[in-house]
């Protein structure tokens, strides 16, 4: 039985580990963190068409449905004025004929729960170190513990442990803006609302997670340079929060007086990672580790769960054998990850108006889209290809006809 090393237990390992045990492989998952935050952690993220295909084939389209975000109106705070409220549904369905957004940590907590049973989970562990044994690779990990693996498969996001080791040093390309976001004490009426406030190179959106009195903040700014910060410094990237959204107005005072108390505080800049190959020998990256596509902008989590089915299929397909199965992975994921690297600039300059004539014109263009007709809405909303087009690229094996005894 082929064994196989899954670093990261957010969206792009389960899935994979789901499709790697359903054909016969022994796959391990390590995750850095000592446990998921699971249920309505994380901000929401989107499942776009095959992304949603492929949840369906899991067997998770229902709880997947039934744990939707339900957000159906969004309100554009003016101050001065009264806001403006947009039909979120027509919005969506300009996007995609087939979308659900959830939140992150419910979507986690689905797939965890979906694999914990017979796939081995190692929390509080990373990989420190890999050796080839001309067979495979001892693994050392960050507990002192040494496995013998035939495969490995970075999964670990955009700071990837795995691509750091087997790459080095990968260059990101910044695409001008930073996101941040966290839990705060706030009780949105009515429900279903989503409040966005944005300002010239700012933007602040507030909707309702886990019942009554609870919200999640989200702020998206743009920045000329890249900060110099640590990534896993909290405090530091919480000052960095506060001096570019200090001085604003509306709720955005209250929004920051939450920070200190939120323990669920995220902050990353949005960046691409950019690779030619993200394979190397019996090693290969999926999601994140090796396409991001821009947090927050980019169909990330839809590229992730499609790039971890068709890494999956191709295993599957070739009996566990990586000089074949990684190059044809590639292959299959080559033009999705090409567009998706168009969709962040674009989708960064909407969500984040650049000038004051952008700013005043964001309400009047959102409320005469959603009634243009579908058509005309769908090209408008794509950005040139979009996230739903993008995974279009992607043909799905079927599983169910390449079975492997690995």
């Amino acid at each position: 039985m082929t064994t196989v090393l899954v670093s990261g237990a957010g969206v792009a390992g389960p899935v994979l580990a789901y499709w790697l045990r359903r054909s016969g492989f022994q796959p391990t998952v390590v995750e850095l963190r000592p446990r998921l935050r699971l249920g309505d952690g994380g901000h929401a993220v989107d499942l776009f068409g095959p992304a949603v295909d492929v949840i369906e084939r899991m067997g998770l389209l229902d709880a997947v449905q039934a744990a939707r975000t339900r957000t159906v109106t969004l309100s554009l705070i003016r101050p001065g004025h009264r806001p403006v409220d947009i039909d979120m549904s027509a919005l969506v369905t300009g996007v995609a004929s087939r979308h659900v957004e959830i939140l992150r940590g419910d979507l986690v907590k689905l797939l965890y729960e979906a694999t914990r049973s017979d796939v081995e989970y190692l929390f509080g562990n990373a990989v420190a170190q890999l050796s080839d044994t001309g067979s495979g690779f001892e693994v050392t990990l960050t507990d002192g513990a040494s496995r013998t693996f035939d495969l490995v498969v970075g999964a670990d996001g955009l700071h990837s442990g795995v691509r750091q080791l087997v790459f080095g040093d990968v260059p990101t390309q910044f695409l001008g803006g930073y996101l941040a976001v966290y839990t705060v004490p706030y009780d949105i009426r009515p429900p279903g609302r989503m409040l966005a406030y944005n300002t010239v190179d700012r933007g602040v959106a507030i909707y309702a997670v886990g019942g009554e009195g609870r919200a999640r903040a989200v702020f998206l700014f743009r920045s000329d340079r890249e900060l110099d910060y640590d990534h896993r410094d909290l405090d530091q990237q919480r000052g960095l929060l506060r001096a570019a959204f200090g001085g604003l107005g509306w709720d955005v005072p209250r929004l920051l007086q939450a920070l200190d108390d939120a323990d669920d505080f995220y902050f990353d800049e949005i960046s691409q990672i950019r690779m030619d190959s993200w394979s190397r020998g019996r090693i290969t990256l999926v999601g994140d580790a090796g396409y991001c596509p821009g947090p927050a902008v980019g169909g990330g989590t839809s590229l992730a769960v499609l790039g971890a089915h068709v890494l999956a299929a191709e295993l599957t397909a070739s009996g566990g054998d990586s000089a074949q199965a990684f190059p044809a992975y590639e292959r299959a994921m080559a033009e999705a990850v090409r567009q998706s690297r168009t969709i962040g600039p674009s989708v960064l300059r909407t969500l984040v108006p650049g000038s004051p004539l952008q700013a005043r014109a964001i309400p009047p263009v959102l409320r005469l889209l959603t009634r243009l007709p579908l058509p005309i809405r769908r090209r408008l909303t794509s950005y040139g290809g979009g996230p739903a087009k993008m995974l279009d690229a992607v043909v799905l094996r079927d599983m169910e006809q390449t079975p492997t005894d690995p």
